[in-house]
């Protein structure tokens, strides 16, 4: 009995071993697509290789609980990007999302200076972005910020956070989130609605 055990509870560690490493590998969550794109397989948002000045870093599974993953970026001069997709479950708000962010960078000296909701994309049903923006650091030339956004596109939430300096950086970072969700309105497959059915 008690070998049969061992070799069942071994037996269920390589088994979970084995799952944890295929649930945390980058190729089955993302797809490649063209000039070094990687596509969302679940999203299908793609994170270029580029966005603007921008260039990608890497990408990968956030939190395998929740089903979150991210896409980083960065410029040179230390400005950096980074994007994280999670499956909305219950509905979703940005500002509740995003508490942990804003408390840990009040934590740290950052102070608001900045909320702002508004519609980004070239389509009329493009949801609003909810947008905070923190002062983390004041140098004697510039400001050093971080801009927090999110907004739930189709059943997906997308947010995204933008560490830059103020002046210099203000028009990469404007760049990077309004391609960033221009993009992910449509790249991400809206909820399709129930109709009538049609007569035959």
């Amino acid at each position: 009995m008690r070998k049969s055990s061992a070799l069942a509870v071994a037996l269920s560690v390589g088994l979970a071993l084995v799952s944890g490493a295929l649930a945390d590998s980058p190729e089955r969550i993302f797809a490649d697509g063209v000039n070094g794109a990687k596509i969302h397989s679940a999203s299908s948002f793609v994170c270029p290789q580029k966005i603007g000045s921008f260039e990608r870093d890497a990408v990968g599974e956030r939190d395998p609980r929740s089903g979150s993953v991210y896409c980083a970026y960065s410029k040179l001069d230390g400005v950096y990007g980074t994007i994280v997709l999670k499956p909305i479950v219950g509905g979703y708000d940005a500002k509740t999302s995003l508490a942990g962010e804003f408390e840990e960078t009040e934590s740290t000296g950052g102070h608001m200076i900045g909320e702002n909701g508004e519609k980004i994309g070239p389509r009329a049903d493009h949801a609003a972005v909810y947008t905070r923006t923190y002062e983390a650091a004041k140098l004697r030339d510039a400001d050093f910020r971080i801009l927090y956004a999110g907004a739930a596109i189709g059943n997906w939430a997308l947010e995204t956070t933008v560490e830059y300096s103020d002046p210099r950086d203000v028009e990469a970072e404007t760049d990077f989130v309004n391609a960033v969700y221009s993009a992910a309105g449509a790249e991400i497959a809206q909820p399709q609605q129930a109709g009538p059915s049609a007569a035959h």
